[in-house]
């Protein structure tokens, strides 16, 4: 049975198990009161890589059997009400997670470690292995085009940037089907799964 490590601004929740137990994690992580977007050389999406980067290696080093990280960038921003991590920046955060992945695969492939991303090498046990988790950000009431998702003002807190109870519930429901059905988790996460 997967172990729910829950974190949060009030620390780390086990439910009673061991830190060595912990073997796959779900990221989405986010920089607070971001300033320069995209083209910027000093954008906000290139720190966000950095401090990933920062994330993996010091969950592997917490949490010693970590062995899969799945990844995940920010909900919609556009409804945001304050400067906490309004648009562009949460759409930009997929450029981070997709730099990051990158990274590791370079760096696994040609020994070449990325300046910002940092040392991600998986069979040295510095990090575990990075893939995507489920993506998170549709265009507001845009459908987006390969599953409808969108998102409402009612999917959001009063902030317009944390998911409302709806919203937390579209982002639960994107979490169990990906794993639930990625060949990368659903051998372990699934009674009777298979992996690829």
């Amino acid at each position: 049975m997967p172990t729910t490590i829950r974190f949060g601004s009030t620390g780390c929740s086990t439910q009673g198990f061991s830190e060595k137990q912990v073997q796959a994690a779900w990221v989405k992580q986010a920089n607070a009161g971001p300033r320069d977007s995209l083209t910027s050389v000093q954008a906000d999406a290139y720190q966000l890589e950095t401090a990933l980067g920062n994330t993996v290696r010091a969950l592997k080093t917490r949490y010693p059997n970590l062995k899969l990280i799945f990844l995940s960038s920010r909900i919609y921003a556009g409804y945001a009400t304050t400067t906490l991590n309004p648009e562009p920046f949460a759409y930009e955060s997929g450029f981070s997670v997709k730099w990051l992945i990158e990274a590791q695969i370079r760096q696994m492939a040609s020994g070449t470690t990325d300046a910002r991303a940092g040392n991600l090498d998986y069979e040295s046990g510095v990090a575990p292995w990075l893939g995507w988790g489920p993506y998170l950000w549709a265009d507001g009431m845009t459908p987006r085009s390969t599953d409808g998702l969108t998102w409402a003002r009612a999917d959001l807190a009063s902030d317009g940037t944390h998911p409302s109870q709806t919203g937390q519930q579209k982002v639960g429901t994107m979490l169990l089907t990906f794993f639930k059905t990625s060949r990368f988790t659903k051998c372990w996460f699934m009674i009777g799964g298979a992996c690829s």
